[in-house]
């Protein structure tokens, strides 16, 4: 059946295809019996994955994906275990947000002057209807093919998205050093999201002075190589590990790792561990 663990999952309250009571049930329905949701920006969608996943028996910890900028580039920190209330984050979360809407209104209007252009003000709309949705570049790649400009989400990015092509636009935003204190002010868990995506391995050991506790050795991105030199670096520097597939629904980039990449049930003791310290000192 596959991994039961899985801390990396989107839902359509970001970037995800699925609803997040869809997106429980496929979980379960590929062997995953401990999960996560960690959408870009947003906690909209947890409320209601954890209760399905509860319904289903499964244990369920709060995540979140965190959008952070070092020296013009994405760092994405993930944050576990946070308190269902946190003010202080989500107003950090709130203006990520609408960074993202300004960014989304500039990369349309890129998209126009290369002859591509979407109805970015409808995508605006859907994310305004739902409160906390926060837009992403995948739903941006949607467009394009709606539009006829592009025959799949892989080509959009190739022509038009990924960090080389004309259209990207880099996020602004917090520092990943903010984050994560942030994270662990609110008694969560940060780890730095699939850290090979960075590039950028030169950096970590500053970050970790900041103080995230784990790092994604696991993720559908990383080979057994890269997976066994973030091991390396998780163990050198004394930090815990999280994993997860990543996965933003059927048909989507790396799909296909859902059910198989996932945090070994070993590493989940230590996770576990790391969130209950964490919990204990924000409350002391």
């Amino acid at each position: 059946m596959g991994v039961t663990v899985d801390l990396h999952l989107h839902t359509t309250a970001s970037d995800g295809r699925c609803q997040p009571e869809e997106l429980v049930q496929r979980a379960f329905s590929v062997g995953i019996r401990v999960m996560s949701v960690t959408d870009h920006d947003t906690r909209a969608g947890e409320g209601p994955a954890r209760a399905a996943a509860e319904a289903l028996g499964m244990e369920f910890i709060s995540g979140i994906e965190i959008t952070s900028v070092l020296a013009g580039k994405d760092v994405h920190v993930l944050a576990y275990g946070l308190p269902v209330e946190v003010p202080e984050l989500e107003a950090v979360l709130s203006d990520q947000r609408q960074r993202r809407v300004e960014r989304a209104r500039e990369i349309a209007g890129r998209l126009a002057r290369l002859n591509a252009p979407i109805d970015v003000d409808a995508l605006v709309a859907a994310a305004a209807s739902r409160s906390g949705k926060a837009i992403a570049r995948p739903q941006i790649a949607e467009r394009l093919v709606a539009a006829g400009h592009v025959s799949s989400i892989q080509e959009a990015f190739d022509r038009y998205l990924d960090e080389s092509a004309p259209a990207y636009v880099p996020h602004t935003g917090v520092s990943p050093s903010e984050v994560i204190a942030l994270v662990a002010k609110c008694g969560g868990v940060a780890s730095l999201a699939h850290p090979a995506q960075m590039k950028k391995d030169h950096v970590i050991p500053e970050l970790v002075e900041s103080g995230p506790p784990c790092l994604e050795a696991y993720h559908s991105s990383h080979d057994e190589e890269t997976q066994r030199r973030y091991l390396e670096l998780a163990r050198r520097f004394g930090l815990g590990v999280t994993g997860g597939s990543d996965f933003h629904g059927v048909g989507t980039r790396r799909a296909e790792f859902f059910g198989v990449i996932g945090l070994p049930p070993v590493e989940l003791e230590r996770l576990r561990a790391i969130l209950a310290e964490a919990s204990a000192v924000a409350q002391a």
